[in-house]
């Protein structure tokens, strides 16, 4: 299915080209991120409190989350700088609630995760990093498809602000630079992959159900070893031209998404056991993007080749079958009087040599819609909607910001999900939620 992730970025200028600013190098997983100035803090970082109730049923509290996060950089020289990061999650539901299964509970209750840990070196037009890092190679308003490189943590679905979302991959990266062209080069000796949690949790991506009177069972995940064929590679070539950023990319991996794979056993009871498991699969795809002053314009497409499906069909041994994709999004952001902004997305994979018996038709289109108005320095409203177009399958996403000051923000909102139980959201139809949280960055 379609890939989404949570707002948390208005779409950039890219017409100025600078070294530093091309590229989306203002952000800190580039390594052109300014060098901290003698009086800036070493130390940096957030903690962050969430409630979530769950008011569809059955109701029950799904979040009590505490959050904290601590990063610092700086340099040795001015051709050699650095980063360090880590955060602790500690979700007290699985200590105030008995809702949860045991390996839930012990999945989620406690997380201790690195952030971007580097060491930046600089050498005229080169530039490398060596070690913990995210490599961003697209990203549109709520969703994602180019940006194939980072893993993600997916156990509460999509819902977390793409900063939590994002696992570092340990990576090699070489960039260059000349003029306006940017070339990229990585290699990822020990890959991430998505982290999907375990069978029933809030957000546990199941498998497709068994025919009446089948069990379901579910395997521990299996990760590939490690090794030089499981490592993961890539390039990116980049350029801006009379205000058009350009790029196109090749990214060979193990999936950091997971496969369910099937096997059927008789007895004791008829069961469908399945296993999630990483393919190797092959991905070529480009990004676009331009500002036209009133507003940006922004594209990506993917091209998949490797990756497998889950087929209904019981006869199947496995329960998988290959199907390469093409997945295809053009989006428009609108800068509209009162402080408000539009975002308008269309996107759409394609199924080659389509398997009539997987879930997903040949083609599955879908849009989104963003709206964003700031009442005023402190107050901020948004909706997200993201819906397909050929079923019923669809999220509603309401929040309000209060920017209390500049370091406490308050956030509450609800995520509304609808659809077939069979759909990317849908899935979750009994998962409806209203949440806040307060966070403090120091």
């Amino acid at each position: 299915m379609l890939q989404v992730v949570s707002v948390d970025k208005i779409a950039q200028n890219t017409a100025a080209p600078s070294r530093e600013s091309l590229f989306a190098d203002d952000d800190a997983t580039s390594p052109k991120a300014p060098t901290p100035t003698p009086n800036a803090r070493l130390w940096r970082g957030y903690t962050q409190g969430e409630l979530s109730y769950t008011y569809a049923n059955p109701k029950h509290w799904s979040n009590v989350l505490i959050r904290t996060e601590l990063s610092a950089q700086g340099s040795a020289s001015e051709a050699i700088k650095w980063k360090l990061g880590a955060r602790l999650d500690y979700d007290a539901v699985y200590d105030l609630t008995d809702f949860y299964p045991r390996d839930v509970r012990k999945d989620q209750r406690v997380d201790f995760l690195l952030g971007e840990n580097y060491i930046d070196i600089s050498a005229g037009d080169w530039d490398y990093r060596l070690g913990r890092q995210q490599v961003v190679w697209g990203e549109m308003v709520g969703l994602y498809f180019a940006d194939v490189v980072t893993a993600k943590d997916l156990r509460q679905f999509i819902l977390p602000d793409f900063e939590i979302l994002r696992i570092p991959q340990w990576t090699l990266r070489a960039e260059y630079f000349k003029n306006d062209v940017h070339a990229e080069f990585i290699w990822i000796p020990v890959p991430s992959y998505d982290l999907i949690g375990k069978p029933g949790a809030e957000f546990f991506p199941a498998g497709p159900p068994p025919p009446t009177g089948f069990a379901t069972q579910y395997e521990a995940e299996h990760t590939p070893e490690r090794a030089l064929a499981h490592t993961n590679y890539g390039a990116r070539l980049s350029w801006l031209r009379n205000g058009w950023d350009v790029s196109g990319f090749y990214y060979g991996s193990m999936d950091s998404a997971a496969t369910y794979y099937r096997r059927i056993e008789a007895t004791p009871q008829p069961t469908y056991i399945y296993q999630a498991r990483h393919d190797r699969i092959q991905q070529f795809g480009g990004t676009l993007a331009k500002d036209f002053g009133d507003f940006v314009l922004k594209a990506e497409t993917v091209y998949t080749h490797g990756r497998k499906f889950n087929v209904l069909r019981e006869s199947d041994d496995d329960g998988v079958v290959p199907q390469n994709t093409l997945d295809a999004v053009v989006g428009v952001d609108f800068a509209l009087p009162e402080e408000t902004r539009l975002n308008v997305q269309l996107f759409q994979r394609t199924y080659f040599q389509h398997d009539p018996d997987i879930i997903p038709k040949h083609n599955e289109p879908g849009y989104s819609l963003l709206l964003n108005h700031k009442f005023n320095e402190r107050f901020e409203g948004e909706v997200l909607w993201i819906s397909s177009l050929n079923r019923t399958d669809w999220m509603l996403r309401p929040k309000l910001t209060w920017r209390i000051d500049k370091d406490w923000r308050i956030q509450a909102g609800l995520d509304i999900f609808g659809g077939a139980a069979l759909g990317f959201f849908g899935q979750f139809n009994n998962r409806d939620r209203v949440h806040a949280e307060i966070r403090y960055d120091f």
